[in-house]
């Protein structure tokens, strides 16, 4: 399943589920058993929620092997690069004075 983050600050952020939800516990919302079929994270509360997410992102480990050493088809993807789309959306809702929105979406 996927999940659509839209806001009026920027083009749409789509990822699946699985990548969303550490995500978005990480900007401080409870996401429990089933994925809401909808959210927001309000102006106000970006701040608290960019903050989060950047801990988040600082605590994770980023290894970065060689290039050399990088098998390309198996490369893991890091909670810094999943979060890069989201976090960008945040800082330009905040910078926008707007909201922003998410919703289950089908594809």
């Amino acid at each position: 399943m996927l999940i659509k983050f839209h806001s009026k600050a920027c083009a749409d952020v789509m990822m699946r589920v699985d990548d969303a939800t550490p995500l978005l516990r990480a900007a401080g919302k409870a996401i429990g058993g089933d994925f809401p079929v909808l959210g927001v994270f309000t102006h106000d509360q970006l701040p608290a929620a960019i903050a989060g997410l950047e801990a988040a992102v600082h605590a994770s480990p980023t290894p970065m092997p060689d290039d050399d050493e990088i098998d390309h088809r198996h490369a893991k993807v890091t909670l810094r690069q999943r979060a890069f789309p989201l976090l960008d959306m945040m800082r330009k809702a905040l910078d926008a004075n707007t909201d922003i929105l998410w919703e289950r979406a089908h594809g």
